[in-house]
């Protein structure tokens, strides 16, 4: 559990880099936003909001949901009275109200990096509590991430090719959104690895082939999208909708035991639902090489139809320049994507103990979301004092061993 609970300067810089990116990635929203009003294009400026806010009310609905879950669990109250900042009654009203402000999340950036000094820079007690805080801010900038930056990204690209010209906002905007999501992917994945035996430690180049799979099969979905939209913008409401659904539904078939509420969990799906319209995400035990490979084959095939039906309806004049370059390089750079995808799981992707010890269930995969969370719980006695964040540590479990490193199964995601 040591490994688990020490902190270092490097987290105390991803937690200040991720409330800056988080403040620039908000800062160039509104600015796209205020300059969509000013100039009357009121659509755009709704439809920008309505992201915004969407993504706002999600991520704030996590944030109070883990809050209320991790009250009730005797570790995380202990880390809290060591470091002296239980919280009451009347503060817990202060955070509920921060949350519907749309607070929270900026608050939770703003505890991190407090306590994050605290014991990196004064060496005061807490490590344990700044590690478990670090851990549910990786998740929620996955989610604040794929509920906005990149719903916005599909937006601007669409707004640049509907209007054939592009204004200064818009590349800062795009390129906001672009560095919001890679700076996720990279986060995600390192808070993800603390839940791994120190042997397992990740290298630069194994974490620039998991960024470079991760951008190559996203910025092409995002693409195909904006596309699509660019000439049947009346048709892309239904086809996310009808895809979510499809989504949400299949998060739902694989049994997915995330959240500590029947509610949280239908949040969780939905969301899921959402990221999987994007991104692959793994979200359930058992061999997932058979999902991947679905999944996979499913957007491949959907993204050729959506190319496919953006070159029949094309304006061929003013896509002149660039529509055959994009026919050819979007799908050649989701296939290079899947190819850096199985060649960081077969040479790069760090090996895990098949089960621990206390746990001797079947030996298969488990999903992006559990070293298994049900054997070291935050309430277990020999970890009572280190509340080990069990939603990380879920998904943790599930990444690392859904792609069958373990040399009985090889089953690869």
């Amino acid at each position: 559990m040591d490994a688990l609970s020490k902190y270092s300067w490097v987290d105390f810089a991803f937690s200040v880099v991720g409330v800056c990116t988080f403040l620039v990635d908000w800062g160039s929203d509104v600015w796209v936003a205020t300059e969509f009003y000013c100039r009357g294009d009121l659509f755009w400026f709704g439809v920008l909001l309505g992201l915004m806010v969407l993504s706002s009310v999600v991520v704030q609905m996590f944030s109070w949901f883990w809050f209320k879950y991790d009250r009730e669990l005797p570790g995380f109250k202990a880390a809290q009275t060591a470091i002296g900042t239980v919280v009451c009654g009347d503060q817990v009203k202060v955070f509920c109200l921060l949350h519907v402000l749309q607070l929270g999340f900026l608050c939770r950036h703003i505890s991190a990096i407090r306590q994050g000094f605290r014991v990196w820079w004064r060496k005061e007690e807490g490590s344990e509590y700044a590690v478990y805080l670090t851990h549910d801010l990786s998740m929620l900038r996955l989610i604040e991430t794929f509920c906005e930056s990149a719903p916005q990204l599909t937006l601007m690209i669409y707004v640049m090719l509907r209007t054939n010209k592009a204004r200064t906002v818009q590349f800062v905007s795009i390129a906001a959104s672009t560095t919001s999501i890679a700076w996720m992917v990279v986060d995600y994945h390192r808070s993800l690895r603390a839940f791994l035996p120190d042997k397992a430690k990740q290298r630069w180049g194994s974490s620039l082939i998991y960024f470079l799979w991760n951008l190559l099969l996203i910025a092409p979905r995002v693409a195909a999208l904006a596309l699509f939209s660019s000439v049947l913008p009346g048709y892309i409401a239904a086809h996310f909708a009808t895809l979510w659904l499809v989504f949400v539904l299949w998060a739902w078939r694989q049994g997915t035991d995330f959240m500590d509420s029947a509610g949280g969990e239908w949040l969780y799906r939905a969301t899921v639902g959402l990221i999987w319209y994007f991104s692959w995400f793994n979200v359930a035990e058992g061999r997932t090489r058979g999902r991947s490979v679905i999944y996979h084959s499913f957007v491949t095939a959907d993204g050729g139809i959506l190319l496919a039906t953006w070159w029949c309806y094309r304006d061929p004049v003013q896509s002149e320049p660039y529509a055959l370059a994009l026919l050819v390089a979007l799908p050649l750079t989701y296939l290079l994507g899947l190819l850096f995808k199985t060649l960081y799981y077969s040479c790069f992707h760090p090996k895990m103990p098949r089960r621990p010890l206390r746990d001797p269930g079947p030996p298969d995969d488990m999903p992006d979301a559990d070293v298994s969370y049900k054997a070291f719980s935050i309430q277990d006695s020999d970890v009572s004092s280190q509340p080990l964040n069990r939603r990380m540590a879920c998904h943790a479990s599930h990444f690392y061993r859904e792609q069958g490193i373990s040399r009985n199964t090889h089953d690869v995601s």
